[in-house]
């Protein structure tokens, strides 16, 4: 098929070298002309493992394009898809401008029939609202509704081998040529789910909100459990082996952050309003995690005697998890900010993410390009992030480093009895604090 993506973000630029590789020539759209040229030479803007491999090898086979000329790229294709940002606005709700821009010129575009597929994450109604702006196009236009369901650091093996596909469309001709789309990706016996448009854009709300309620509740429980003198860890392990609950998003740790999790529960809060629902569990969800943010902050500062001023924190971690550099709504920036505020220097080691900090905080923190020559000096460490390479690192050498001998770990990588023989005094979550 020859198929058109307008927006060469995440989404976007996943789902376009990825259809290209199944054999379809895919025309990607950008407004950002040194984006372009990067990508026209296969250079993938962010990070996200094995994409700079596919986006080379089509590239090269000549089935992927890049280009900033919309209007041609619309016109030559059969199926269209929108996948660009839709940003939170301060009310929680989404900003669709770039979405109503984008089908807009879609309308002005359209040579011949078409679907135009909503891939970005929009608000129910969505879909009704793209036929609004198409309703006066002569030749036939169908709106499909389809939600991506990519975790950042394994998306292209999640766009490749999808645990399910959801098509919103009320089109027999849609539903089968997405199908037909789609079906390199399902060999595997998963499946396709047909529904209505409004039922797959609540869909991607309510898949979300879920997994970031089983975070919160997690995180709940262990601060519960510092509180009663429980650990965390026993009580993890004795809910997850309940086949009904399950072991997935159930580990606690400083909070969630990310594109998705935080503006979709946000969303879905906003659309209960809009009904006239108060969505009570979903504000929970938030205001949860908004709390959790701050909880090593908490840890820090009390184990310095109420105040940080002096001191110098290291931070490793810096995005919102591993295998990837995308910062938005991290931990660690609610964390250095606070430690900033509190008057303390910063220094910060993250294994990709060192530019997106530098856009962040510009000079305000040293980042390095070392895990080990962030604590040089250091009065504490603090572990944001699990990325592999902090799993079991030289815990003589922090002993010697650290002023205060002391770990800040928001994401339970070790375990506190090995290191309280160390001499390291250990914080982490869901266990009472060193006394």
């Amino acid at each position: 098929m020859r198929i058109c993506v307008l927006g060469t973000g995440y989404v976007g630029l996943v789902a376009g070298a990825c259809f290209s590789d199944s054999g379809n020539h895919v025309t990607c759209v950008d407004l950002d002309e040194e984006k372009l040229t990067k990508l026209r030479k296969a250079e993938v803007p962010f990070f996200e493992p094995g994409l700079d491999d596919v986006v080379r090898r089509n590239v090269k086979a000549g089935r992927l394009a890049f280009t900033s000329e919309s209007k041609t790229a619309i016109s030559e294709s059969q199926v269209i898809f929108v996948a660009v940002g839709t940003p939170q606005a301060d009310d929680g709700s989404s900003n669709l401008t770039y979405l109503d821009a984008a089908v807009r010129t879609i309308a002005e575009s359209i040579t011949q029939d078409c679907i135009v597929v909503l891939k970005s994450t929009v608000p129910v109604g969505t879909a009704d609202r793209a036929r609004g702006f198409l309703k006066g196009v002569k030749h036939k236009v169908e709106v499909v509704s389809n939600p991506e369901f990519l975790k950042e650091g394994a998306a292209v093996n999640d766009f490749l081998r999808p645990e399910r596909v959801i098509i919103g469309t009320e089109s027999e001709e849609a539903r089968s040529t997405m199908a037909d789309l789609y079906a390199p990706y399902i060999r595997s016996g998963n499946p396709i789910l047909f529904m209505t448009n409004r039922s797959a854009e609540l869909s991607k709300y309510a898949a979300n909100t879920f997994l970031a309620m089983k975070i919160s509740f997690i995180n709940d429980m262990a601060l519960l459990s510092e509180k009663v003198g429980a650990e965390i860890h026993d009580v993890r392990r004795g809910i997850v082996s309940d086949s009904r609950i399950g072991n997935k998003f159930l580990y606690p740790g400083c909070g969630y952050g990310g594109s998705c999790f935080p503006k979709d529960v946000l969303s879905l809060i906003h659309l209960g309003k809009e009904f006239g629902l108060d969505l009570e569990i979903f504000k929970a969800v938030h205001e949860v995690n908004e709390r959790q943010k701050g909880l090593l902050y908490g840890k820090i500062e009390k184990h310095f005697g109420g105040s940080v001023a002096g001191k110098t924190i290291a931070v490793w971690g810096l995005s919102f998890k591993p295998e990837t550099d995308d910062m938005r709504e991290a931990p660690s920036v609610t964390l250095i900010q606070q430690l900033l505020k509190g008057g303390a220097k910063v220094s910060a080691y993250d294994p990709v993410s060192k530019h997106e900090a530098r856009k962040i905080f510009e000079n305000r923190i040293e980042l390095v390009d070392d895990a080990y020559d962030a604590v040089k000096g250091a009065d504490g460490l603090a572990i944001v992030t699990e990325w592999n390479e902090f799993k079991n690192p030289d815990f003589a050498l922090l002993k010697n480093t650290l002023k205060s001998k002391a770990i800040f770990d928001g994401r339970n990588l070790y375990n506190p009895e090995s290191l309280q023989k160390q001499g390291l005094a250990y914080y982490c979550i869901g266990k009472a604090d060193p006394k």
